[in-house]
């Protein structure tokens, strides 16, 4: 008698099926659009998830320019980055960031969120941010999804 009546598959890189979806960031809070990208980045929102595969979406992020940030994130909220010499610590504020560009805000919250190794640079790949509604990847025919919708 066979106990086992199912059978674990993992995807690999010859069985993910990846797909192109388009999120709209105007009026949502950096934080939630991030971290849906994030999750369909990482194919977590696919029934063949597997932790060590690229097995998520490419992702298309419209309308960076219009996100939002709550309480005084505006003025508070500090990305760091180091130069390599002495005393090269640099800092700005996300209005600073926002005013040199509006898309670095959002690619820094997805970065964060991505696992800090070689899967999570290949993963950061797949991701395309816009400042306004309009994106040349239109011959993909990308899946538009709706983040008020989702869970």
């Amino acid at each position: 008698m066979n106990t086992l009546s199912y059978k674990t598959v993992s995807a690999n890189k010859a069985t993910v099926k990846k797909e192109w979806v388009v999120l709209d960031a105007k009026d949502q809070s950096l934080g939630r659009v991030s971290s849906i990208a994030a999750q369909f980045l990482r194919g977590k929102r696919k029934p063949n998830y597997t932790p060590h595969v690229d097995c998520g979406d490419n992702v298309i992020i419209i309308n960076a320019s219009d996100v939002q940030l709550t309480g005084n994130k505006w003025t508070e909220k500090e990305y760091i980055r180091y130069t390599g010499h002495p005393g090269g610590q640099r800092r700005l504020t996300a209005e600073q960031l926002y005013k040199k560009d509006p898309r670095r805000l959002i690619e820094n919250a997805v970065k964060g969120m991505l696992p800090k190794n070689r899967l999570g640079s290949a993963l950061f790949n797949n991701l395309r941010v816009f400042n306004d509604d309009k994106h040349d990847h239109e011959a993909q025919k990308p899946k538009v999804i709706n983040v008020n919708e989702l869970k």
